[in-house]
């Protein structure tokens, strides 16, 4: 049986569609930096090594597109681009995990 078919990608600029994928990059690393959710610390320091290059290619992406002119981010759809890149789960590991059930926050 074949997975549910993804709804197809919106059409991007050149530079939207470097924002997106930056953008998707830096959430996976920030995923794997998050203490609450980290498995180690040198896979935590990998990751925020890789961040500071990744987030400048974000930077440039955005700088690319005010240059050009480019003044408004289109949200509904550079919202569906990410979401037909897994943008919600790669970003639901930058949040915190919910409580356990029948536990509270720990005790300081």
């Amino acid at each position: 049986m074949w997975p549910p078919e993804l709804p197809p990608l919106p059409a991007l600029t050149r530079a939207e569609g470097k924002v997106v994928d930056s953008y998707l990059e830096v959430l996976d690393l920030l995923g794997r930096i998050n203490p609450a959710r980290a498995e180690d610390t040198y896979r935590g320091l990998r990751a925020a090594q890789a961040l500071v290059g990744k987030a400048s290619t974000l930077r440039d992406a955005l700088a690319l597109m005010h240059e050009r002119g480019e003044s408004e981010l289109h949200g509904p759809t550079l919202s569906t681009a990410l979401r037909v890149l897994d943008g919600e789960r790669r970003a639901a590991r930058v949040a915190l995990p919910p409580l356990a059930r029948g536990r509270g926050p720990d005790p300081k």
